[in-house]
């Protein structure tokens, strides 16, 4: 049981390290991001769009965990106003 734990928690480590690196690769700190996931779904994918492009990335993070690990990572996270609308919007919040 304590090798399952431990390969989780490895696995977890890992997701998150590549959450890390995706927000790395922008190196503008202003950069928003969205993210989305199928209701019940173990996987979410997080967005950036920089014109003309748009970088995306799925990740095995339910929503819950996903706003959460972005909030680790210095970010404001909100659903829009539309309420038609069901992604999450992320701004990084400000660093002193």
């Amino acid at each position: 049981m304590q090798l399952k734990m431990k390969q989780q928690k490895s696995q977890s480590q890992e997701i998150k390290d590549s959450l890390r690196a995706f927000i790395k690769e922008q190196h503008d700190p202003n950069t928003h991001y969205t993210f989305d996931s199928e209701r019940g779904s173990g996987e979410s994918e997080i967005c950036r769009e920089d014109a003309p492009s748009k970088d995306c990335l799925k990740l095995k993070l339910d929503s819950k965990k996903m706003f959460e690990a972005m909030q680790d990572e210095g970010f404001f996270c909100a659903l829009p106003s539309d309420p038609e609308r069901t992604y999450m919007h992320c701004k990084p919040l400000p660093r002193n």
